[in-house]
């Protein structure tokens, strides 16, 4: 297998991932579509096969349809018209897309930012792989992605996009890691809740639903809000986000030890991110928020996540938000399925 050369240790530029999709290091099973390859990432896109499984898996030494076979309930047929996704259940989905990573390349994936707001857990899983998300080296092989609804029951087609790829080259270092803290005094309404009995969302229905019907607004108070367990949460951080334009960030989970809670489910930022020079820098950093067994009070400006950037190998040929982006120059915003509050 060849070995993919790379300027210097870092995320992929979207250039190179073209490269690698001219060259066949990735394929798919229809055309790519003219938008999928971000600054830094490749949107991935489900296919017409799935299963309903009744317990989520590693597939550890075996292919993941091997380990399908231990625990599916029934086979799905995902068709044009759509298929619904029942909230509180547990689906495998392959992807189009299929890598052939030559030596010198990983892969990590995460979930789009309008898959983590309303609440839909997703995690790739490859042929043998010992983790969730992660691709190893040489990776050559199908592309698989768990499903979990967890708010609300969504309705998918063919070529519906729930996560994204990045490729990274080689060990790039991190270069800065900044804290994120929680903006509870931002206005009237500080954040959202997602409500329990709400409606089918059409992840492919853009602009195209009354938030009202799903969400329950926040409003201020005193600066604290109190998670109630169970409960899913939109809120934003209390200082913009920017991200330079020779780099890329992920938000990671801070220390459990000092809240039991989950923030950002999807936390990739790529590169130019809130630095739009048409309309001034910063965007906040929309942060999913689910406590876990006992309610959590918490406070303006608290410590919720971390930022970790890292290098791209070179600058992208094109920034985020350059061609129109649903959340450059964001405040406190729903996902983009949702009309405006």
């Amino acid at each position: 297998m060849s070995i993919f050369q790379a300027p210097r240790p870092g995320i992929l530029p979207a250039q190179s991932i073209e490269t690698l999709i001219a060259t066949g290091a990735v394929t798919s099973d229809t055309p790519f579509d003219h938008d999928q390859v971000q600054p830094a990432s490749l949107d991935l896109r489900l296919s017409d096969q799935a299963w309903r499984v009744r317990a989520s898996f590693l597939p550890g030494k075996r292919k993941v349809e091997e380990r399908i076979a231990d625990v599916a309930m029934h086979a799905i047929a995902i068709t044009d018209a759509g298929v619904v996704l029942e909230k509180g259940c547990v689906y495998i989905v392959r992807l189009q897309e299929r890598l052939k990573l030559p030596q010198g390349l990983i892969a990590r994936a995460n979930p789009k930012s309008s898959t983590g707001r309303v609440d839909v857990f997703v995690r790739l899983l490859t042929d043998r792989g010992a983790s969730f998300d992660d691709v190893d080296e040489g990776y050559d092989g199908p592309l698989y992605l768990e499903v979990a609804p967890q708010t609300f029951s969504i309705l998918v087609r063919p070529g519906t996009r729930l996560n994204q790829l990045r490729l990274k080259a080689g060990d790039p270092p991190k270069l800065e890691t900044r804290s994120v803290g929680v903006d509870l005094q931002g206005g009237d309404i500080v954040g959202f809740r997602g409500r329990r009995h709400a409606g089918v969302v059409d992840l492919d229905h853009i602009d195209g639903h009354d938030p009202r019907d799903f969400w329950e607004p926040l409003s201020l108070r005193r600066g604290e809000l109190l998670l109630d367990p169970g409960e899913f949460y939109i809120l934003a951080s209390s200082d913009d986000v920017e991200i330079p334009v020779d780099q890329a960030a992920e938000m990671t989970p801070i220390d459990p030890s000092v809240g039991e809670f989950r923030v950002h489910y999807a936390g990739f930022f790529d590169p130019g991110f809130g630095t739009d020079e048409a309309h001034g820098a910063g965007s906040k950093g929309v942060l999913e928020v689910r406590t876990h067994d006992t309610p959590f009070l918490l406070e303006h400006g608290q410590i919720v996540a971390r930022l970790v950037y890292e290098p791209l190998t070179e600058r992208p040929s094109r920034l985020y938000g350059e061609s129109g982006s649903h959340y450059q120059n964001q405040g406190l915003k729903l996902s983009k399925h949702f009309r405006v509050w």
